[in-house]
């Protein structure tokens, strides 16, 4: 039965009132498994009927559907072939005649679609959008390039291969001459528009459109008709980086015209140009450089200018970066002009800045941080001087200098009135003081040797952080500087200003507390050359309560879920804390757990910020890992409700979260039997709708490889081995989850007697042996490899080597031949962690000491062999090892795959599982183990050693036996 139009809308509308949302969103996904549930989406989409808000919701969770349910892992469509062509049939057409803000969400989802359909399995697709293109129809146009731009746009951030070639030449094939006949139709219909302000903006929206598709196109090599085409091309990127016409400004000082979005994009396009290909672009360079300079002296201070000024100046930056080309502003008086009318402008506080500051405290800091991704006047203007400073440091430096001791010079003489002053000496000084790209564990790591950073912060910055009568401004200065230099000061400079950082926690004003609480989490993690932090555990304990309840305090300060989330930052900091004090925090764990659970409450209802919620429960995880062990059964029942409430609920984004802390809850308490709530736990866990989530498989593996050592009898008692099996089964088979299948499978074996496993052994041996023989991939030949040796290895538990040859006869006769000599001793050598080699070393030696397959099964031929494995193991032994489990890495946010997917938590990641704790000198240990096999079996090993290795195998076995 297939859905109903007017029901989906009416849950659809229902989902855009908090009072209903989550109920909505839930009966939305229980109808999504109806037959052509997408299809209703898009009809929901594309009726006039509906209101915009519904129209809009329809396309976002149209586009959120086709994320989980376009393809499976291994690429096959998991929806019916008759609704994929449905789906790309009505797509294209839709987004022609929709609203721009509707266009984009179905462009995301075209984008989606593209990943693994194009072009192969939608190669109509180029010939369908260019068939549509208009000459007389800027609407049309429009539709067809946001179409074009979804797919094209997929190739900036690829690394070149032959597939992504063949792709690009594919489309270049079909697109490229109708797209150049485009340009000349747009540059002709916005001369004959010049009076019609309707056809003009959408004229110019074309052309917007038809830069940013520039880019795309030529992101990895130049296209050979753009080539031959360069001169004309380029004649028309100048014509309309100076076009003007009075009909396309606008009365909005915060947003970007048409004219601005256009330029910016233009000047993106020139910038890959140059860095990309020069050496036919340069020729054509100079009219550009002219135009950039003109406008960025003749631009207005307006906010609605700042993406166009941040690509301007980019260009400029790219083309200094040449050191000719950057030799025309080598000169004092040039320098001089060149600050004081580009870079002085666009440093400077506009009252815009000053009300962001004020009225969206976050999105200033996002925008202010180092590092953040934001095309900001102050960020590129600090780009382009670097790049200045590169080839004329002490020229660059000697005139800033100028202009950065006259604005102190003029805050000296009144700072009440000038404080705007210093805000631009103090950036000015930060931008040629930092050299090179700032770390994020680090800060700036290079500086200008011709300037001082203490002296400078001692003397300009150092009592801002004391004072309480400076504009909240210059103390959001003073306490960035610290930041941003934090590796270049010193220990006594760091014991000064950490209770002063910790104080401005009470901050009344959100920047400055923000601020102060991105300082604390950064200078905590901090360390020297030595390897020492430059904050003792010591003295960051006296202060820990008070400080986490200042940070719950900010964090909590307005109640609904959105707001909770909104300073990712804070959370940041307590996790930051919790990692410093460690065990100390068993002494106010119950106010710190709490409060987690407090948030946690409410932030269910609506996940809205990923990076809050990340920090959230890696923040829970540092708790558990360091208070949980003195206190689990506390732990286990105060967590148990929020965590269960949160499966119940669905809340799909928080889920593999859970699942994580389950396992290192269960962890932290190693012993005894499996608490009453874990086998409750049980059942759910081995439902199959949760094994569909892609992000939950990792979670969920996990937390069942904490269980099931410990919960063998009542597994054995529910009858639930072959569940857990069937799931193990379920993962094999998928290139991407194998991996997942093997940890599962490895702590069932560890952790079951064989007798109970009896029946299922060789089902298990020959779902393997069918993904080696059908679709093997390296990763999954390793991990089977890693498979082989760890049972060869456990023969003290019934299995061994002669148990796996055994295995393998029932499957296939004699099969094992094959698989040791063509596949298990060649790729040994390519196990690389030291706990693989240990278990390879561990199986190889117990083989040869004590198989009896080896001894008259496989002959010399075998021996020798598993023989010359061990010994080129042995070359570079396997080491304990060094790493502690105490060092938790450092995450870049921006690298996290956030979302509804899998985010490993690192503040409780379980450690490497070592089977063999007991082998630490593992040369040692082989020699001892030979030498006693050799004795258990009369002198067979060393008779083997004469009869069956060549002159240098055995002077090098019997040297590891004599050890």
């Amino acid at each position: 039965m297939t859905a109903d139009i007017q029901q989906v809308a009416q849950l659809l509308q229902a989902s855009l009132d908090p009072r209903q949302s989550r109920d909505a969103e839930v009966a939305l996904r229980q109808a999504e498994r109806q037959p052509k549930f997408s299809i209703t989406l898009l009809q929901v989409v594309a009726s006039d009927s509906h209101s915009q808000t519904t129209r809009l919701a329809s396309a976002l969770f149209f586009k959120n559907f086709v994320r989980r349910n376009w393809t499976d892992a291994e690429g096959a469509h998991k929806l019916p072939q008759d609704e994929v062509d449905l789906i790309k049939q009505q797509l294209v057409g839709l987004m022609i005649t929709v609203p721009p803000t509707i266009q984009a969400q179905l462009g995301d989802a075209v984008s989606v679609i593209a990943d693994s359909d194009f072009w192969e399995r939608w190669d109509t697709l180029v010939d369908d959008l260019v068939s549509r293109l208009s000459q007389d129809d800027p609407v049309v146009n429009n539709g067809v390039l946001q179409v074009a731009h979804s797919i094209f746009r997929r190739w900036r951030p690829l690394f070149r291969s032959d597939a992504l070639f063949t792709e690009i030449n594919h489309v270049l094939s079909k697109f490229s001459k109708p797209f150049l006949i485009l340009l000349q139709n747009i540059d002709t219909a916005i001369s004959n528009k010049q009076h019609d302000a309707t056809s003009l903006k959408q004229w110019i929206r074309t052309l917007d459109l038809s830069m940013q598709l520039f880019y795309d196109l030529s992101c990895q090599d130049l296209p050979p008709d753009f080539e031959e085409n360069l001169s004309a091309i380029t004649g028309l990127l100048q014509k309309y980086i100076v076009y003007d016409n009075p009909i396309l400004h606008t009365d909005d000082d915060a947003e970007s015209g048409p004219l601005e979005s256009l330029k910016a994009d233009i000047f993106e396009a020139l910038v890959l140009y140059i860095q990309k290909y020069g050496d036919a672009f340069d020729r054509l360079l100079q009219p550009f450089i002219s135009s950039s300079w003109n406008l960025l002296t003749t631009i207005s201070a307006e906010t609605r200018h700042d993406l166009l000024v941040s690509r301007a100046l980019q260009f400029l930056t790219s083309v200094a970066t040449n050191r000719q080309n950057a030799e025309s502003f080598s000169n004092e008086a040039v320098l001089g002009d060149v600050v004081e009318k580009v870079i002085i402008p666009n440093l400077t506080l506009r009252d815009s800045d000053v009300e962001l500051f004020e009225d969206d405290p976050i999105e200033f800091i996002r925008r202010d941080l180092e590092g953040a991704d934001s095309d900001t006047r102050r960020r590129a203007t600090t780009d382009f001087l670097r790049t200045l400073m590169q080839h004329f440091e002490p020229l660059v430096t000697t005139v800033v200098s100028r202009y950065i001791n006259h604005f102190l010079a003029e805050y000296a003489k009144d700072g009440k009135s000038n404080w705007k002053a210093k805000d631009t000496a103090v950036y000015l000084f930060t931008a040629i003081a930092a050299k090179g790209a700032a770390t994020s564990s680090q800060g700036v790591t290079s500086t200008n040797s011709f300037v001082n950073i203490v002296d400078f912060f001692q003397s300009n910055e150092a009592a801002d952080l004391t004072s309480d009568e400076i504009e909240p401004l210059l103390k959001v200065d003073a306490i960035k500087y610290l930041y941003t230099f934090r590796s270049q000061m010193s220990r006594p400079i760091w014991q000064s200003a950490f209770p002063l950082l910790v104080k401005h926690l009470g901050a009344s004003n959100h920047v400055v507390y923000t601020y102060a609480a991105i300082a604390i989490e950064r200078i905590l993690s901090l360390t020297n050359a030595a390897g020492e932090t430059m904050i003792a555990q010591e003295d960051v304990v006296p202060l820990a309560k008070e400080l986490l309840q200042q940070l719950f305090k900010l964090i909590t300060r307005d109640s609904a879920p959105e707001k909770i989330q909104e300073n990712e930052f804070l959370m940041r900091c307590v996790m930051r804390v919790l990692l410093t004090i460690r065990e100390k925090v068993r002494a106010i764990s119950d106010m710190v757990l709490k409060n987690f659970v407090a948030i946690t409450m409410v932030i269910r209802h609506n996940p809205s910020n990923p990076r809050f919620y990340y920090y959230h429960f890696e923040g829970i995880g540092a708790l558990i890992r360091f208070a949980a062990p003195a206190d689990s059964a506390t732990f286990e029942s105060v967590l148990y409700n929020p965590f269960g409430d949160i499966l119940r609920s669905g809340v799909e984004e928080f889920m593999p979260y859970v699942f994580q802390l389950f396992a290192a809850l269960l962890e932290a308490n190693p012993s005894g039997a499996l608490p009453d709530t874990y086998k409750g736990l049980l059942g759910p866990l081995l439902t199959p709708t949760l094994w569909e989530q892609r992000g939950n498989i990792p979670a969920l593996v996990r937390l069942l490889s904490s269980i099931v050592p410990r919960g063998t009898d009542e597994i054995l008692k529910n009858s639930q081995i072959e569940p857990i099996l069937g799931i193990f089964q379920l993962l094999i088979a998928s290139k991407v989850n194998d991996v997942h299948g093997f940890d599962l499978l490895e702590i069932i074996l560890s952790s079951f007697q064989t007798s109970a496993l009896q029946n299922y052994y060789t089902q298990i041996v020959s779902l393997m042996l069918t993904r080696l023989s059908n679709s093997k991939t390296e990763s999954f030949t390793l991990r089977f490899i890693r498979f082989y040796y760890f049972v060869a290895a456990h023969d003290n538990k019934g299995l061994g080597a002669d148990f796996f040859i055994n295995i393998t006869d029932q499957v296939q006769q004699n099969v094992f031949t094959p698989i040791y000599t063509q596949i298990i001793i060649p790729d040994t050598q390519k196990l690389t962690r030291p706990v693989d080699r240990k278990t390879a070393v561990i199986a190889l030696t117990k083989t040869l000491s004590d198989s009896n397959s080896f001894v008259d099964r496989y002959g010399k031929r075998g021996w020798a062999l598993t023989c010359e494995a061990l010994l080129k193991l042995l070359v570079n032994p396997p080491l304990p090892s060094q790493t502690s489990d105490d060092v938790v890495p450092d995450v870049d946010v921006e690298d996290i795959g956030f979302g509804v997917g899998y985010t490993p938590l690192s503040t409780c990641r379980r450690p490497v599982r070592d089977p063999f704790p007991e082998v630490q000198d593992v040369k040692g240990w082989v020699g001892s183990y030979l030498k006693e096999a050799d004795e258990r079996h009369a002198g067979r090993v060393a008779r083997f050693v004469q009869e069956r290795l060549t002159a240098d195998g055995k002077e090098a076995l019997m040297a590891v036996m004599q050890r």
